[in-house]
């Protein structure tokens, strides 16, 4: 978590270099939140977050409303349609975490067109008119196995834990998974499920394809999953392997755990749920006139044996390692970016 926050406090800097950081009136703006997917801890941690800061904004007259809308399904058509929705009930801005990278660009075309501004996180749009807050995904997966090269520099045999099917971030993670073993080809992927981002289902997935493995010494995942993984080969008479967490407190505190019964080894990385907070602060900024370029990055949070124990300390019990962003965090990305 400090990593994230040293990125983020080293760019604050660049928002006295950037002019006209507008100070217009939005407290009769209204911004809502589109979300495609809450069933598991990431996706509660994040709508935890937005309704916290949200909130607050709301009660200090920032904005006059901010809420949230999840569908019931990871639809494309479900989530289109709310927001047709959204457009028809008059709001300013739409905060998307979307179900497709390009099956909702109609809807956000109409949104544009509408004079809605509309901004994306994490599940990204392509649509041109709308605005992009994105972590590097690929990297989030390559860099697992550049871990796993370290620990293991003979390789071995790994095993792929991915998210939801057909969710861009499935697809963008697992492609920089598959890059880092071309990168370091002493590894091989030798079986592939979906966890579908819930420690649950992945120790269902795993438990089901463990029998026809070989020997297993790594397993690269998204988040979510890594506790699951670890309770599949813990009901077997197989060698723990490394396990890459994904920053939810049962896998932080399984790893503590292992690491003072045995000195188990790991690392842990996602995305933290608080990015849609950055997003409403983002366009908040745009609706506040500011100058925003249409793609913003930001690092995904990464935890290593010598910080686990402080950032399993912040982490609350069922949820997920986490950074809440401010105003002041917005506009020091938004200048980075504007560089």
């Amino acid at each position: 978590m400090m990593r994230n926050q040293l990125l983020l406090a080293s760019a604050a800097a660049l928002c006295l270099a950037v002019p006209g950081f507008a100070t217009a009136d939005t407290s009769d703006k209204q911004i809502a939140l589109s979300n495609n997917y809450a069933g598991n801890s990431w996706r509660q941690a994040m709508l935890t977050s937005w309704e916290k800061v949200t909130g607050a904004a709301v009660e200090e007259g920032v904005v006059a409303a901010a809420d949230a809308f999840t569908t019931a399904e990871n639809q494309v058509t479900e989530q289109a349609a709310q927001i047709q929705n959204l457009i028809l009930q008059g709001y300013d801005a739409i905060v998307l975490n979307a179900a497709s990278p390009t099956g909702l660009n109609g809807a956000v075309k109409e949104a544009c067109d509408a004079g809605i501004i509309v901004v994306s996180f994490d599940g990204v749009v392509t649509e041109p008119c709308a605005w992009r807050i994105a972590v590097d995904f690929q990297e989030m997966g390559r860099s697992q196995i550049e871990y796993l090269a370290g620990r293991l520099p003979d390789g071995g045999n790994l095993l792929e834990i991915r998210g939801l099917a057909g969710v861009f971030v499935d697809d963008e993670i697992s492609a920089g998974i598959h890059a880092g073993v071309e990168e370091y080809p002493q590894f091989e992927i030798v079986g592939s499920v979906h966890g579908d981002w819930a420690s649950d289902v992945a120790q269902r997935a795993v438990a089901g394809i463990l029998p026809s493995l070989p020997d297993v010494q790594g397993v690269v995942t998204q988040g979510g999953d890594g506790y699951g993984a670890a309770q599949a080969f813990a009901a077997t008479d197989r060698e723990m392997p490394i396990i890459v967490m994904g920053n939810r407190h049962d896998e932080l505190t399984w790893w503590k755990e292992q690491k003072d019964a045995n000195g188990y080894e790991t690392m842990s990385v996602s995305i933290a749920p608080g990015v849609s907070t950055l997003a409403f602060w983002v366009a908040q900024q745009v609706l506040d006139g500011v100058e925003v370029p249409k793609d913003l990055t930001v690092p995904f949070l990464r935890i290593d044996q010598d910080n686990l124990e402080e950032n399993l300390e912040t982490t609350q019990e069922g949820g997920v390692a986490n950074v809440e962003y401010t105003l002041e965090d917005a506009q020091a990305v938004i200048a980075a970016a504007s560089e």
